[in-house]
């Protein structure tokens, strides 16, 4: 069975919805959440997600928002932390791990902390069971991707092509899945322009999709209420996974 990570935008457009969101999903096919932590300059994400981040931002998100809808979500729905260091460098580090895990958090997804940086926290996250997913892009040579895979947890989050998320480009993923996979028995997903019509298509080789614009285009639809929004997003998650299983 191939697993399906879907991010959102906490605290967007309120924390109530998000908790309701994040449960919704989990009861219809996403077997991690990513809960995204709103951020001024999201540079790994496309445009959809950076106008999530801003707007949760003018709505007042606050960080204490993300614990709170954590401590109601993490206990029934696997989950992860997404976000830019920064965010979480100002909680103090060696405070908010151990907070993070009493939470129920499994792990943290930073995408602007490099590798070599990253390892100064090694400890930190091993001390508290949390992961800090690796990342590896077709920019990487074999012998980085051998270095940044060589003590990877939980899976390894597969950058599909290089540039932002939700663009949808399509490429043959196939060799860069074979030079990360013959170096680890780590689980490899596949992320960036990840949607019901690529999923198929994108996971191919690869042991799970990584989901987040696609649903954050549904949370952008002013027009529809918080009902409908959790709807189209089950739907979606459960199409998604549907698709990437058969």
């Amino acid at each position: 069975m191939k697993n399906l990570v879907a991010y959102i935008t906490s605290g967007y457009p309120e924390k109530s919805f998000s908790i309701d969101l994040a449960l919704a999903l989990g009861n219809n096919g996403v077997d991690t959440l990513e809960l995204g932590v709103p951020f001024s300059d999201p540079v790994a994400d496309g445009p959809l997600i950076e106008k999530a981040n801003h707007n949760a931002l003018e709505l007042g998100f606050k960080f204490k928002h993300l614990l709170e809808i954590t401590k109601e979500v993490a206990p029934k729905v696997d989950t992860l932390w997404m976000g830019y260091f920064n965010s979480f460098y100002q909680q103090d580090m060696d405070k908010l791990i151990p907070l993070a895990k009493e939470l129920g958090l499994n792990g943290l997804i930073i995408p602007d902390l490099p590798h070599e940086e990253a390892l100064a926290y090694t400890d930190l996250f091993k001390s508290n069971s949390l992961v800090n997913i690796s990342f590896v892009a077709p920019t990487d040579s074999e012998d980085r991707i051998k270095e940044i895979i060589s003590d990877a947890q939980k899976f390894i989050y597969m950058v599909a092509y290089t540039g932002i998320t939700g663009s949808g480009v399509a490429e043959d993923l196939q060799p860069f899945l074979s030079s990360i996979k013959k170096y680890t028995q780590t689980p490899v997903y596949v992320g960036f322009g990840v949607n019901a019509k690529t999923a198929k298509n994108k996971v191919k080789g690869a042991d799970g999709v990584i989901v987040g614009s696609a649903f954050i285009d549904i949370l952008l639809k002013d027009k529809l209420s918080y009902t409908q929004k959790i709807k189209e997003c089950s739907d979606l998650a459960k199409i998604i996974k549907n698709e990437i299983n058969s």
